[in-house]
Order: C-alpha cells, then structure tokens, then sequence
C-alpha cells in the first residue's frame, strides 16, 4: 500500500483543485495536489514537501483530516488529507495540466480520481473554512 498525503489548500474562501497531467496515471483526473510519503518521512512533511515541489507554494498546515484507503486496480492506497492555506510562493504547475480556485459547492463539477471523493464528502459535512 501506497501511503500519500494531499492538500486542501484554501485561499478566499476557495479550495486548489489540480488537473492531473496526461502522462500521469489517471490522467486528466482532478485531485486535492499531493505526493507520497518517502520511507521514514513525516506525513505533514511529506505534503509541505511535494506542495513545494508541484506547486512552489509554501504552505502552513492547519490540521489533518480523516485518512481514505482506496483500492484501483493495481494497486491500493491510504490518502491522508491535511487542510493547509498559502503562506508564501507563487503557483507555478511543474506536474500538472491545470490547476483552478473552487468553492466546495463547486467541486462536484470536476472529474476527480476515486479516492479524492470521500474527501470531497468530509469537507461538504465540515467545511474547512
């Protein structure tokens, strides 16, 4: 099992949704951006990390929600969301096709991969800010 943490990332009263590239698996899907934990590695480093890495945006993080296990295909993974806002950086995409500001009212109108969803879920019953 894949361990991997993503960001909600509020700005404005808007979340950071991010389009997956073509040439990634899952392409073109929509995902809270993210990355996985290296071997030894702390969660809430890990997404600081890859936030930095994907995105140049220095990010604080403010808490962490409840962890999704979603089994694809070939292969199964525990998705750890933390909600963070914008401390510092500018958004510069180095892996992704697109990236977009929406309120959770809007986030049912993207394509997102599956184990994104039952994040989707939590922020629509405690919405994160």
């Amino acid at each position: 099992m894949f361990i991997v943490t993503c960001a909600i990332i509020i700005q404005n009263g808007k979340i950071l949704v991010c389009q997956r590239s073509g040439a990634m698996d899952l392409p073109l899907k929509w995902e809270f951006p993210g990355g996985k934990v290296e071997p030894g590695e702390d969660e809430k480093l890990t997404i600081i990390r890859e936030i930095k890495e994907e995105l140049h945006l220095d990010i604080e993080v403010m808490k962490r929600l409840r962890p999704v296990e979603y089994d694809y295909p070939t292969f199964r993974i525990r998705l750890v969301p933390f909600i963070a806002r914008v401390a510092g950086g500018g958004l510069l995409l180095e892996e992704h096709a697109d990236a977009q500001w929406a309120t959770v009212d809007q986030l049912d109108r993207y394509d997102w991969a599956p184990a994104d969803l039952p994040i989707i879920e939590q922020l629509k019953a405690e919405p994160a800010g």
